[in-house]
Formats: C-alpha cells, structure tokens, sequence
C-alpha cells in the first residue's frame, strides 16, 4: 500500500513538472466543468502532501483548495491533477476546489490524525503545597478522597487558574507552567480580602470572565466568590445552598452556577442575585457555554451530557445513554459515559468531557480518559487517555490519568486536565 502510494505521488509529481512545459495545458478552460475524481492518501495529519486528481482545474495562479474550511497550500497544478499541503489542526472533510468561480469537492472525506501530546505541566505527584515551576509546585487535590474541585480555567493570557480544595486556596499557574497563590491560604475559612488575606472553605469550581477576574464556588460556604487579577476577594452571591460549579456565559459575560446537591443551574444577572435556569439534573457536574450562549451540562450520575437552548432553556441530551454507564465512543446516543464531571467548549463549539466524576475519582470507574464531542453530529470520541489508571505522558490513548475531574480549553485549542489523584496539573496538545 506504501509502496504503491509512494508511486502515485511520483508519477503525479512527474506530470505535474511535465505539464509546467506546455502553458496551454496548464489553463483552466472557463465554461467547462470542473471535477475532484479522487485523492490520495485519504488519511494523514498537518504536513501531509495530497495528490488530487480530476479535471478542468488549472495552474498554481488559478486553483485554492481547503479541507474543513481551512486552506491547503497549493505546491503544483495543472488541468488534471494538484498537489496540496494540509495544514495544523486542519481536521477532517471533503476536500474543496475552487477554479474559475467554481467550487467543486470530493465524494470521500479526508480522514485528519490528529496528533495529541499529554504533558504535565505542574505538580510533584504527591499532596502537599508549594509554590513553583512545574513539577516543583504541589497540590492537595486529592489529600481528602472525597474532594471533588473539578475547577479549572484559562485566561486570555495563557494564565491557569485551579482550584485546590486542600489547600482551600486558588492558584495561578503562568504560561511558562510557574504556580503562585492568587488569593486564600492553607487556613481554611470564608473572609473576603485581597490575596492571602481572603479565606475559602472547599473551592470546587472556577470560571474567567473576559476583564480577567476569577469566580469560584465553595460548596463549604454556600457562596461564589469573584477575585479580581489583583487578587481582590468580594462575595458575589451568598447563594444559601452548596455552590459547586460555575462558568461564565460567554455570549453575555454573565455568571452561572450549579447545585450538585439540588440539582439545579442558576443565573446571576447581577451581585447579590440569583434566577433559576434549569432543576431536575441528576447531579449537575461542569458547565459551560459555547459562543451563541447555549448551555452544556454533564448530568453526572445520569452519565449523560445535557444542551439547553439559549434564552428558553429547553434541555436536550446530546450524548451517553440515561442510567447506563459505561465507556464508549459513537454518535450523540450511542455514546457511553460513567459518572461525566469537568466540561469545558471551546471557541469552535467542540466540548471536551473529564470522564471521572465519582466520589474518590476512583481507578474502578471505567471512563479515566477526556472525551471530545463535535458540535456537527455530536460524535463522541476519546481525546487523550482511556479506560485504565495511572500516569503516563504520551500520545492520544497511551496518555494515562487517575480521577480526571477538571478540563479547561484556552483560545488556542490547548487543553487542561486537573488530575485528581495524580495531584498534576497535565496539558494537552493537539496538532
């Protein structure tokens, strides 16, 4: 198959300079139809070189071509066949050539590999706390097993903000992977303040606007809390029951908040104010908005993933399979998630799914991975890691992780995993 692929290419390449010799044959012909006939290889990731072949296309001056919207750099032309280079993060699609005005694709699609590398990018492995660079700095995200601070999120700086329930305090990790203290302290208790002078319970949750502050949920205060980038803590609702979640709608820069207990999502349209936006979650864990501001919750012990539309709030499962857990990849339905927690969407719509949410983060829940969902269809696959425990820095499913509980996506397509029981922060990306 190599072999014979290697072949195609060469003798493409060969017409391809041939052709360059005789300018009358190198010419679209305006009028005539123009065809994708095939593609070869049919599969590859950014830097693959693609021989198309059909016919009316054109020279170099004349012909584009793109693959999921995004433009392939054309390297030679002439009226029956093209050559094209795939970019970075193209994904897939029917590839797309336009020549004269005409635009014309492929039957079959371009299967794009994406190549997605897991790293850690802080925290020793071992509870405890200390400010630092990458694996110097500690966590206690797991020193009491019950924890379950999912809270993880990116800012347009590149700045990581996560939760550390055991150290009841919020950290901030720098875009060189350097981990400070934004605000509280290893004393547990609830005062508002500016930096280590302010006081958290159990932050489980955390969400940035777009001025940069910070909102946290402290299911031990019942409050949310904003911080701003100074570290100035205020209370920006004393909720009167347990605050796990929070996002920022990011259609209106408006914070929301989920009740694991309760079973609800909130809306605070201002400080000090609260209105209901859905109830009857069987366990609501992250929450997040894609750009239109339509609502994405994982109903955890439903082991389903919930959409409501934006403004009328109407609920709809996108993926897994109400009251049947497990670990499967498919569309939409024929998905299976075990106990969904961490949620995150990123600019394109494209959700990613922190597979463990049971109590302890447990090595005996079958979902140890982060899941992806295309808005298109909804698909559902795996992004990194899998059904088994442990820790491991690698590629796609040979990357391990123990209790993913939190996921964040900056504007970049990069992503982040709170590690629960690892006590890591990992940093996956995707190219």
């Amino acid at each position: 198959m190599i072999r014979s692929f290697l072949t195609y290419i060469i003798a493409g390449s060969l017409m391809l300079a041939a052709c360059k010799k005789d300018d009358d044959n190198n010419k679209h012909v305006p009028g005539a139809p123009v065809a994708v006939e095939s593609f070869l290889p049919m599969q590859g990731g950014g830097g693959t070189s693609i021989l198309i072949s059909g016919s009316n296309f054109g020279d170099t001056t004349e012909v584009e071509v793109s693959i999921n919207g995004k433009r392939l750099a054309v390297t030679g032309s002439n009226t029956k066949q093209i050559m094209a280079v795939v970019p970075r993060k193209c994904g897939s699609g029917k590839v797309v050539v336009k020549v004269g005005g005409k635009e014309v694709s492929s039957n079959a699609e371009f299967n794009y590999v994406f190549t997605r590398s897991v790293t850690t990018l802080a925290g020793s492995g071992i509870a405890g706390f200390a400010n630092g660079k990458g694996e110097d700095a500690m966590f206690r995200f797991n020193s009491e097993g019950w924890y379950r601070g999912s809270g993880i999120a990116v800012d347009d700086d590149l700045n990581v903000y996560v939760t550390d329930p055991g150290n009841h305090c919020i950290r901030k990790i720098d875009s060189t992977g350097r981990v400070t203290t934004l605000a509280g302290s290893a004393e547990a208790g609830d005062n508002d303040g500016t930096g280590a002078a302010a006081r958290f319970q159990i932050p489980y949750g955390v969400a940035v606007d777009a001025q940069g502050n910070v909102y946290t949920a402290d299911p031990g205060s019942w409050k949310i809390k904003k911080i701003t980038p100074q570290g100035v803590v205020t209370t920006w609702l004393d909720a009167g029951t347990e605050t796990w979640q929070v996002a920022v709608d990011k259609s209106t820069n408006e914070v929301f908040y989920a009740n694991s207990g309760a079973g609800a999502v909130y809306r605070i349209p201002s400080q000090g104010n609260k209105v209901l936006v859905a109830d009857g979650i069987s366990t609501p864990g992250g929450l997040d908005f894609d750009r239109q501001g339509n609502l994405y919750v994982a109903a955890s012990t439903r082991h389903v993933i919930i959409r409501y539309a934006k403004g009328t709030w109407e609920p709809a499962v996108i993926a897994g399979q109400s009251d049947v857990p497990g670990y499967l990849n498919g569309t939409g339905t024929a998905a299976k998630f075990a106990n969904p927690w961490g949620l995150a969407v990123d600019a394109d719509g494209n959700i990613y799914i922190a597979g463990n949410g049971t109590w302890d983060g447990g090595a005996y829940n079958p979902d140890q991975s982060i899941r992806f969902i295309t808005p298109k269809n909804w698909q559902v696959s795996t992004y990194a890691g899998s059904n088994t425990a442990g820790y491991a820095n690698a590629i796609g499913e040979a990357a391990a992780f123990a209790g993913p509980l939190g996921v964040a996506v900056d504007k970049n397509g990069t992503v982040y995993v709170v590690d629960k029981n690892n006590n890591r922060v990992r940093k996956i990306v995707s190219e």
